[in-house]
Order: C-alpha cells, then structure tokens, then sequence
C-alpha cells in the first residue's frame, strides 16, 4: 500500500496524509487520528528510505575502527560494537561499521560519512591526545561522542580512569613485595596509553620506587611476547610486569612459558580489558574490567541528547574499571635475585602444584 493510495482511500492530498504521519503541527488532531486508524487498519508502513530523505536525515551512527581493512579481531573494537549496536537499534538508529588504517586513509574515511551524508553521528574510537578525526568532527558540525579522552577536550566523551587503574595495580604489586615493575605499554600518543603509564609512574613515584623498565608497540599478542622477552633477558629482570592490554599480556604470558616460568609465582603478570580469553589462558589473568556495556550506555545518551539539539562540548563522564584478580599475579618470590630460567615438568604447571591462587 502506497502513501498515494491511503490518500485516496481517506480522500486527502498525499501531503495532509504524509504530515500527519509526521508528526506536524498543522494537521488537525481529529484528522491525525483518522489517517493513523486507516494505516493501521490497512497495514501500511511508510517507506523508510523516502522518510530519510525527506528529512534530511539517515538514522544511522557511524564508527571507523582504527584497524587495516578487514582486521576487526580486536576484542575491545568487538565488544565495543557488541554493546552499542543493540543499544542504537533500540533507539531506532543503525549502526554502520568500516575500518581504515589511522592517518589520512582514515580522514578520508570520516569526510565519506559525514558529507555525504551517511550518518547523523558518529562514534570516535581509541582516541589519540591530538586527534585529527576529533577535529575534523569539530569543524563539520556534525554530533560525536568519543571513547576516551583527547588533549585539547570540549567535546563529549565517556573514558575509563585508566590512570587510576594502574596505579592501583601498581600498589598491588607493591604491596606483595615486588620493586622491580616492569611495564609493556601501548604508544603513549593514545589517550589509553598515555594514562595507564601515567598511572604506573605515579604510584611508584609515591612508594618512593624508581620506574621499573618499559617498552612500548601497538597492543598486541605478537608484541607483547617480544617486548616481554626483552624485558626478562636483563641481568636485573623485573619481578612483575604490568600490560597495558590484555593482547599485550598474553604475549607476555607466552614469553614466561618460552623461558621455563610461572606466572603468579616467578613472575607476576596483570592486564586490562577483562577479554574472555583471560579465564581460558593456562595461567588465568588478572585484568582490569572497564565496564563497556555502560560505558556504551552513556555514549548513547550523549549522541541522543546532541541529536536533540544540546551542544556535546561539556558533556565528559570519567568511569572506573574493576580489578579482577585471578592466578597470574602474587608475592615477589624470595629468590627473586637469583631467578633463573628453567624447564618446568607438567607436573609443577599444574593447579594443584601452584602456590598461589588469587581468583
């Protein structure tokens, strides 16, 4: 059933029928509820593509992961997504997802969006200090929301305390005796990097403890147990490593397995992200849960509320992450001195031979 075909039936112009449908103010009530009842009655749906176009508007979010083409494995993007999509669909918004490699292969991307029209708002993800996608957003006009914070500010943003995260992970491990923290951090011109390193340096610097030696790559397994087999062939090794991902601490913890060692007992290991797979390792890891089903809740509400016409610029929320302890962190061991690597038989690796079990 066409909307010219309703009209005829109610015997109104198209117009009066698609401006009751509408919502418009200049249609008398009585008429409204007769064209509603007469929808309803003969089963009519408007055309949604018409509908948008009419209005000016697509009804959709957009996020460009800051990934290459087709590598969207990364768990936090997935869970991210997993989160807000359902959320967007409930408020009658779609959400459109694309990749691009950061840099002007991504600004490309965001100009595709946004002037022609594709989304009405888009959604900033992993944001760097300086971020060129934010000020491009900026200037365009167009409504935003970022996950995490960028340098310059004054546009909404929902972020997770990593700072403070990490210094409470820092305390942790000071305060089973370790000294000697070691650190394997993302780029710190990521607003994520930049803070949880911050985070690691200031409780060290309280505790009155030098900066343990750290490394730093793109968050990944791969780097992670590069960056950690660098860090443990010193002669002073680090007693505990903190990872800025859990990507990064899976690595690390495969590193320990390369050179004969236990985590949570020779060498402790903390991540942040609480992925699924932190359960399912051979050594189960202790993580930072960031909460990104409410994180993505109060994204939603930013957008909705710029949707409606409020200015994004004041609108910041700084949320905190939960520890969430397991077996791959515990007490400085007391030969920690003297550690060397050596093999280990399946029988000292297993649950019943560990000496510490956090979880």
């Amino acid at each position: 059933m066409s909307l010219s075909k309703l009209a005829t039936s109610l015997g109104l112009s198209v117009t009066t029928v698609s401006r009751a449908l509408g919502g418009y103010s200049d249609v008398a009530e009585t008429t409204r509820r007769r064209v509603i009842e007469e929808a309803e009655r003969i089963g009519y749906r408007p055309n949604a593509v018409a509908r948008r176009l009419r209005g000016g508007r697509s009804d959709a979010v957009g996020i460009v992961l800051p990934t290459g083409p087709g590598q969207l494995g990364e768990p936090f993007f997935l869970r991210l997504i997993a989160a807000i999509g359902p959320q967007l669909a409930q408020a009658g918004l779609d959400l459109i997802v694309s990749s691009a490699r950061g840099g002007p292969e991504e600004l490309v991307l965001y100009r595709q969006f946004v002037e022609n029209r594709r989304v009405d708002a888009m959604i900033v993800a992993r944001t760097r200090l300086d971020d060129e996608r934010v000020n491009y957003l900026k200037a365009s006009g167009l409504p935003f929301v970022t996950h995490g914070r960028t340098r310059a500010g004054g546009h909404a943003s929902v972020d997770i305390d990593g700072a403070k995260a990490f210094e409470e992970a820092t305390q942790r491990l000071l305060t089973f005796g370790h000294r000697r923290i070691g650190f394997i951090g993302a780029p710190l011109e990521y607003g994520f990097g930049f803070f949880r390193e911050a985070g690691w340096r200031e409780a060290l610097a309280r505790a009155g403890a030098a900066p343990g030696p750290s490394r730093f790559a793109e968050p990944s397994e791969e780097n992670g147990h590069r960056l950690a087999h660098d860090l443990l062939a010193a002669a002073e090794r680090p007693t505990a490593l903190l990872c800025a991902t859990d990507r990064l601490a899976i690595g690390a913890l495969h590193a320990l397995g390369d050179l004969g060692l236990r985590a949570g007992h020779d060498i402790s290991i903390i991540g942040y992200d609480n992925s699924p797979i932190a359960d399912y390792v051979a050594t189960p890891l202790t993580s930072f849960d960031p909460d990104i089903e409410g994180a993505a809740a109060r994204m939603l509400d930013m957008l909705l509320a710029q949707l409606a016409g409020r200015d994004g610029a004041a609108m910041t929320e700084l949320r905190s992450a939960t520890l969430v302890p397991r077996r791959s962190d515990g007490p400085v061991p007391t030969d920690s001195g003297r550690l060397k690597s050596r093999s280990i038989s399946r029988e000292e690796t297993s649950d019943d031979a560990r000496p510490y079990d956090l979880a």
